[in-house]
């Protein structure tokens, strides 16, 4: 049996007959500088595993099925609603968060966790129309693009039940967050109407199909259009004037953690400076740290994919947990694919 030696800290050594602990972290597919991983398991001696979702709701059913045993998550805001509202998340313990001070205060205290138990933002930032500039010759400002037949089979809806849906609401009038069985239904048949102009429902791939100009117009998420439009100078990206998502995807502490204490300090780590600074510059999110902030280039502080002004995001709103009417938006969102 191991000795406990006095004083030391459970998280720098490397524990019983020179093995490391680990640490199981379950974020978003390409969402992490890899030597930002390889710095933390050098720098603590912990052994990070690293697996990644695809949607919050696949996430949802892996970790409430009890299917992985995640010491860090990173969902997005409605989901962080819904999951706490489960019993699924274990509070943050903020004495063990010293740099927690470099998140800006417009990130705090948001719907989806009032009172900040549960949740450390991690990026944020809006959903939108990537499109191409030269297969595209009108302005670009409303969804209604996106049902003009004249680009059949030119467009990409992303593969994601709330944004696909939320964007048809915005687009009729409507709150992207309603439980209005009537206005929900609208949003169907809307999308059912724009079906067969749609090209394909995709995710990550998205980037790289935009990339080679395999559509005209996409729903895409700020970042990855940042990262698009550093690839192919014809794209573009424009929040539509009738509003969008802003969201917010933060690191929580799933109650399946193993390692709680490794949870804390690499909540704490990812909050560093030149850690949010490491990640923006390879993923090409906006952080929500001023400090990180501060150090960009004007070019994308001012950029609408990186950090829109409050101009842009007039209209807009943030997700909030539907569980009491998402069985409708489900049996909607199976309709649409299905058909």
């Amino acid at each position: 049996m191991c000795a406990v030696l006095a004083g030391s800290m459970l998280l720098s050594a490397a524990g019983c007959g020179g093995g490391r602990e680990t640490l199981n972290v379950f974020n978003w597919g390409d969402y992490i500088d890899p030597q930002v991983i390889k710095d933390f398991e050098r720098e603590y001696n912990i052994k990070v595993v690293y697996e990644e979702f695809d949607t919050n709701e696949d996430m949802y059913v892996k970790i409430d099925k009890g299917s992985g045993k995640y010491d860090i998550a990173v969902p997005s805001d409605y989901m962080i609603r819904r999951m706490a509202n489960e019993g699924m998340l274990i509070p943050i313990d903020w004495s063990k968060i010293t740099n927690y001070g470099n998140i800006e205060d417009r990130f705090k205290n948001l719907p989806y966790d009032e009172r900040n138990q549960y949740s450390v933002p991690y990026m944020w930032g809006t959903v939108g129309i990537l499109y191409n500039t030269a297969m595209v010759d009108e302005e670009v400002d409303s969804w209604d693009i996106l049902w003009d037949a004249k680009y059949e089979k030119k467009i990409f809806m992303i593969n994601s039940m709330r944004d696909s849906i939320g964007i048809t609401l915005k687009r009729l009038g409507y709150s992207l967050n309603t439980k209005n069985e009537g206005e929900i239904m609208a949003a169907r048949d809307a999308l059912l109407e724009q079906k067969p102009l749609v090209l394909s429902y995709v995710g990550d791939e998205m980037k790289d199909k935009m990339i080679g100009e395999e559509a005209a117009l996409a729903v895409f998420w700020s970042g990855d259009a940042a990262y698009c439009m550093s690839y192919n100078e014809d794209l573009d990206y424009v929040i539509p004037k009738e509003g969008s998502n802003i969201w917010v995807d933060a690191m929580v502490i799933p109650k399946t953690a193993q390692n709680i204490e490794a949870a804390h300090l690499f909540i704490d780590y990812m909050c560093r400076t030149e850690v949010g600074l490491a990640n923006v510059e390879y993923i090409e999110y906006a952080s929500p740290m001023w400090s990180v902030r501060e150090q960009l280039p004007e070019e994308l502080t001012e950029d609408i994919a990186f950090y829109p002004g409050e101009d842009d995001l007039e209209g807009s709103e943030v997700f909030e947990d539907l569980s009491d009417t998402l069985a409708i938006y489900d049996r909607v969102w199976t309709e649409v694919l299905a058909r």
